[in-house]
């Protein structure tokens, strides 16, 4: 059985198997041995159902029956409900907020059940929430292994992600029976000998073995340790390869010095803080290395990232193209949505209009440019072929504009800058369109309000360098965070009357677009934008206008509520998190937070910056249904955090990366997801992975790991 052998050639599988193991992305051996555990259980904790104590947790084996749907009677939570039966007795099983559970445990089936004992009012045992795994028939005693008595590993065993038509047994004995065919005397291991000898880290074999069959727990943790770091590694050798490789680039040189550029800040109507002043210096020295620049921009929302983009900007169109007496270098800036690139298309007009650099703006929707002959203070709407002739002569030496910048007919005379705002929200492939472009790879400054741990900021963006905008600029009054309980609901909204009446404007975020579908039993229950927005006009604010705003509105649509929100002519704004990129509105001063438990916390951060773009106090107020005290604590960081970074810190800690940002999103497995907590380990594989290619560039002389490497799908941060 090599490692490249199909798995349906070495087991024989059913249609509904071989859909399953599709569905789990597994094709070879390979795949298979690189399927882990998701945790261990031990046979020894499993009881029969008349020694249970309350309280404990335990395992019990067990015949399923009266499985049934439920919703609790004043809750109104959708659960799931069944009967455990052994030979010793019965008792409950419930799964709160898991109603899908009753599907998918088929009346007299026998499963082995592991979970927190807990004890009813009218009196009697139930089971809350617990894990359960499917077996043929219950063991003739407690205590006896799941995969029988044959398999002996000092009482663990592994416990696999299932699916519809693949269970944890199933993968246990097709492993096994990989190892009894000595598969693992064909695996090499790619990470160099030195580098597991100085973190004291198992050999591949050695590892596959300890994490399928560990004889103690210890040497699971040890086995997980060397994959985690194995893909943190593999990682970062990509994104180190690609900043080497990036580095050696001849770029365009832009001599200016930090004082070249006072003249142009001196106009702002704010002071610079010491954190813009510092990202400013840092870009600045980066245009003079001849070497392309390649950095992130990661401020809260309002910390003035656009004032820094602004003036490197300055200093780049400012600057003769090299042996040139005429002429500018010319800056890209891309935005992920219309209604952004809008924006800064005239945060820039404010900037520059009284230098009379030309700006241009190219969307799907239609092209414009500042300045104007009939308003030189204004913007016009101009031709696409215009624009695009005029950014091909070099006359426009500023282009603002959404993914239009990355189609082939865009063509730039001398692109020295690009800037992309709210960054994770390309493709690496579609910022690399736009950088390459050009013989002479231009400076790239990636921007993003999301707030990133420095573990994930150190892997994921390990090609860029990374400057933190941590300080809110002076006079802007830190945000007023409260956590509102269902009884004080009422109180809330005559406080926010108060302030709308000195003439500020509301924005009230909701989890739902509509309402569930009351056909559909246990649906989501949520507050919906179009329910919510009735109820606010009909009983709450009947005196002032309201509209709504959510992802399935036509762009137009959308543009034309955020102007009318914009202009005042709208005093309340309920919208889905759509609102988090891409507007600015000062007079908007108060938000409401819906569901508040239902968003994650950076994403709340993000929501409740859209508050912050005045110096008048603005005020947040998180709407929450939970009573779970762990959901409590983690809405009260709101609260304490300073900013975004320590919130991001806290939530990754808390709920770990997976959950904080979806594991899919870089194709970075669970393993990798949890080793992000590591700061030790992820500056080690950094550390380890550009040494390595400083001597090696191409990894000739590690073969086995240039392999690896080069099977690998770059990360994406989408």
């Amino acid at each position: 059985m090599e490692l490249t052998t199909p798995i349906e050639k070495a087991f024989r599988t059913l249609d509904i198997q071989k859909k399953a193991l599709q569905r789990l992305g597994l094709k070879t051996i390979e795949d298979l041995l690189y399927y882990f555990p998701t945790r261990y259980s031990e046979a020894g904790d499993v009881k029969n159902i008349s020694n249970l104590v309350k309280g404990e947790t335990a395992s019990i084996y067990a015949k399923i029956t009266g499985v049934e749907l439920k919703k609790g009677f004043r809750s109104k939570i959708p659960m799931a409900k069944a009967t455990l039966e052994d030979a010793t007795g019965t008792m409950g099983v419930v799964w709160f907020h898991q109603a899908y559970i009753a599907k998918m445990i088929p009346e007299g089936s026998y499963a082995r059940f592991t979970g927190k004992v807990s004890e009813r009012k009218t009196g009697g045992f139930y089971l809350s929430n617990p894990e359960y795994e499917f077996t043929d028939k219950p063991p003739a005693v407690a205590g006896t292994s799941l995969f029988g008595e044959s398999h002996e590993q000092g009482g663990l065993y592994p416990v696999y992600p299932e699916t519809q038509g693949i269970t944890s047994r199933w993968i246990f004995h097709a492993i096994q029976k990989v190892f009894s065919a000595n598969s693992l005397d064909s695996c090499e291991d790619p990470i160099p000998q030195e580098i597991l000898e100085k973190y004291k880290l198992p050999g591949l074999k050695t590892a596959l073995i300890w994490i399928h069959t560990p004889r103690k727990l210890s040497d699971s943790e040890a086995a997980r340790k060397r994959f985690a770091f194995e893909e943190v590694f593999m990682i970062q050798l990509l994104k180190q390869k690609d900043r080497l490789e990036n580095e050696n680039n001849p770029a365009f040189i832009i001599e200016k010095e930090y004082s070249d550029l006072e003249k142009f800040t001196s106009r702002f109507p704010f002071k610079e803080t010491e954190a813009q002043a510092k990202a400013i210096s840092q870009i600045i020295d980066d245009f003079k290395s001849g070497h392309p620049m390649s950095r992130l921009l990661e401020g809260d929302v309002g910390s003035g990232k656009t004032a820094v983009a602004a003036t490197t900007t300055y200093a780049a169109v400012t600057t003769r193209p090299k042996g040139q007496v005429f002429g500018t270098l010319q800056v890209a800036y891309m935005c992920p949505t219309e209604i952004l690139a809008k924006q800064h298309f005239e945060s820039f007009i404010k900037y520059f209009y009284h230098l009379g650099i030309s700006i241009g703006l190219i969307t799907s929707s239609g092209c414009k440019k500042f300045p104007s002959k009939v308003n030189p203070e204004g913007w016009t709407d101009i031709s696409r072929t215009q624009l695009l002739k005029w950014v091909a002569n070099g006359e426009i030496p500023i282009l603002i504009g959404t993914h239009s910048l990355i189609q082939k007919a865009v063509q730039f005379k001398h692109l020295s800058y690009v800037i992309i705002d709210e960054q994770h929200r390309f493709g690496t492939k579609q910022r690399q369109k736009l950088v390459n472009k050009q013989a002479q790879i231009p400076h790239l400054l990636s921007m993003t309000a999301t707030p990133i741990p420095r573990t994930l900021a150190l892997t994921v963006f390990g090609d860029l360098d990374l400057t933190l905008l941590d300080q809110m600029p002076v006079g802007r009054k830190p945000i007023i965070t409260d956590i509102i309980p269902p009884t004080k609901r009422a109180q809330t909204y005559e406080r926010i009357r108060e302030e709308m009446k000195a003439g500020r404007q509301l924005y009230v975020i909701c989890p739902r677009i509509d309402e569930p579908d009351p056909s559909k039993e246990f649906a989501v229950e949520a507050k919906s934008v179009k329910e919510e927005a009735k109820r606010l006009k009909k009983e709450v604010f009947p005196e002032y206008n309201i509209d709504i705003l959510h992802s399935k509105m036509k762009p137009d649509e959308k543009e034309d509520v955020m102007q009318d929100f914009s202009d005042g002519k709208i005093h309340i704004l309920v919208a889905t998190s759509v609102v988090e990129v891409g507007v600015n509105v000062p007079n908007a001063t108060i938000i409401i937070i819906e569901g508040a438990e239902r968003f994650g916390l950076s994403q709340l951060h993000q929501l409740r910056g859209r508050v912050i773009r005045s110096n008048h106090q603005a005020y947040c107020y998180v709407f929450s249904e939970t009573s779970s005290q762990k959901s409590m604590d983690r809405l009260n960081a709101l609260k304490t955090a300073k900013n975004g970074f320590e919130l991001s810190e806290f939530d990754l800690q808390l709920r770990g990366a997976g959950q904080l940002y979806g594991r899919k999103q870089w194709g970075v497995s669970d393993l990798a997801m949890e080793a992000m907590k590591n700061l030790k380990m992820v500056e080690a594989a950094r550390t380890e992975a550009r040494t390595l290619l400083e001597h090696d560039l191409t990894l000739s002389h590690y073969p086995i790991l240039k392999n690896k490497v080069a099977r690998q799908d770059d990360i994406h941060f989408e």
